[in-house]
């Protein structure tokens, strides 16, 4: 085993970090083979155990929580708007769960990709992979099911939605696995700079995105534009601007603007996508310009502007080209995992790498870049991935180092399967199968009735949702875990 140095006063040389050996390899994906995310075994004990070869828990039950996450402040969102989407500009718990899912992925990558001889076929089976997953996020996402307490499906192809959570994944997954097949040197890593070298390109091309973001968002001109409204982003007759027009002009005619109107990321969707292709029902309706029950939807107010009707995407092209680089942070993450035996070092480097991203993140916000989601701005990326950093330490050192695994296995067991959770839980696809089928009158379901009951024992709509909720992810954790007990493990590219 060989070790990073560095060089002390006195001219000797002490260990700096413990760099995994070459037995270590038995663990590797065969030539050109291509693991699941989920069956990735990596060396996480200490180097005097005996067995090198154990299963990275702490990256199950970080996915697993993360999909338990997004089923809670999806469905406990409306009753609770302080943990929903930020309408703009801010940061909320609803604002971690892409990021988290994006640094998990690049976590994986680093593991599958660790020794890969045959590039083609493993750039091949990525560009499989990738395809696949798009294709399925815009099955769900692009408008075909219409989610709960709607019992009707299909989609006017002219208006089907192209981009979506599990397109943006795709995206990074991508971007990551490419980045880990072909732009990592060879170079051994016995040393910080050695290390620094082998990884120079990657971090060279998230550099280069993140330029490139910016110079095309403070850069580019935003004309006047103009958009139909439709049935799908009008939600009510409520007074809006220029309402009763079967257009609605949106004055813009700026650089470098950052507001819901006229910034740059929509101008590249409605360019490159249309108008018609994008998301209805983006979260700035319920900023409050747009919505008097603000941060909550609701009706608009006398005097909202027109653009409050306008469509946005908020997984679209340039931002998720921008959410990409977390999952190179998380790449870099992977890469300590793999070339640090000790725990305690690697839970060091990866807390101050944690930090430092975070306070940029705090730092770029005083210098006048905004926290957004919708746009994934800088300061928005570097703060989530520092939180994504941190949490992953967290539970590394309760679940890989401490082993305390017992009380997390619900969410292990979700980690194990989150596609299929995704789908059927976060997609509404199992709740919306089971409203098929109602007593006389399609509220008198089970999941309504479920709910309303609920609600009812604790006398408060609002607590008896998050109830419901609660109830509602430990039914899926259990559902996870009978998948698990049948040996079925479907995490896709997660």
């Amino acid at each position: 085993m060989s070790s990073l140095t560095v060089v002390t006063d006195s001219g000797e040389r002490a260990p700096l970090l413990c760099i995994s050996s070459p037995e270590l390899s038995h663990s590797h994906p065969r030539d050109g083979e291509i693991v699941s995310s989920s069956l990735d075994e990596i060396a996480v004990s200490k180097p005097t155990l005996s067995d090198p070869k154990q299963r990275l828990v702490s990256l199950d039950v970080f996915r697993g929580l993360t999909i338990a996450l997004m089923i809670l402040v999806d469905d406990a969102g409306k009753a609770f708007p302080s943990i929903n989407h930020s309408p703009w500009f801010g940061v909320t718990l609803a604002d971690f769960v892409m990021p988290f899912f994006l640094f998990i992925v690049g976590v994986s990558a680093s593991l599958v990709f660790k020794k890969v001889s045959c590039k083609p076929q493993a750039t091949k089976k990525v560009l499989l992979r990738t395809v696949k997953l798009f294709i399925l996020g815009v099955v769900l996402q692009g408008g075909y099911f219409h989610g709960r307490n709607n019992l009707s499906y299909g989609v006017d192809i002219a208006k089907i939605r192209w981009m979506g959570v599990l397109q943006r994944i795709s995206i990074g997954y991508l971007f990551a696995s490419i980045l880990e097949i072909w732009f990592a040197n060879d170079y051994p890593v016995d040393s910080s700079k050695a290390f620094i070298r082998r990884y120079f390109f990657q971090a060279l091309a998230g550099i280069l995105i993140g330029l490139s973001y910016l110079i095309l968002v403070y850069g580019l001109y935003v004309p006047d534009w103009f958009f139909e409204i439709s049935s799908l982003n009008m939600e009510s007759r409520s007074p809006v601007s220029g309402y009763g027009l079967s257009t609605q002009t949106v004055n813009c005619g700026v650089r470098g603007s950052l507001e819901p109107p006229c910034n740059v990321v929509g101008l590249i969707d409605r360019l490159l996508l249309g108008e018609k292709h994008l998301y209805q029902r983006p979260v700035y309706r319920r900023t409050k310009e747009c919505s008097v029950n603000s941060p909550d939807y609701g009706p608009p107010p006398s005097n909202a502007p027109g653009w409050c009707l306008a469509p946005f995407d908020p997984e679209g092209i340039l931002s998720s080209l921008m959410a990409a680089i977390t999952c190179l942070v998380g790449l870099q993450f992977g890469h300590i995992l793999v070339h640090v035996q000790d725990h305690l070092q690697r839970i060091i480097f990866w807390s101050v790498f944690s930090v430092f991203l975070t306070l940029a993140g705090y730092v770029l916000e005083l210098a006048g870049v905004p926290l957004s989601k919708p746009l994934y701005t800088l300061s928005y990326m570097f703060i989530t991935a520092g939180v994504s950093g941190l949490l992953l330490v967290v539970l590394y050192y309760i679940v890989d180092v401490k082993c305390f695994q017992k009380p997390m296995i619900l969410f292990q067991w979700m980690g194990m399967n989150a596609l299929i959770l995704y789908a059927l839980a976060a997609c509404d696809l199992f709740s919306g199968a089971l409203q098929g089928f109602y007593w006389y009158s399609p509220e008198n379901n089970l999941v309504d009735i479920t709910e309303r009951f609920i609600q009812a024992a604790f006398n408060s709509k609002k607590w008896g949702t998050l109830v419901f909720v609660m109830l509602e992810i430990l039914f899926w954790g259990l559902v996870a875990g009978f998948l698990h007990a049948k040996k079925v493990e479907w995490p896709g590219s997660w």
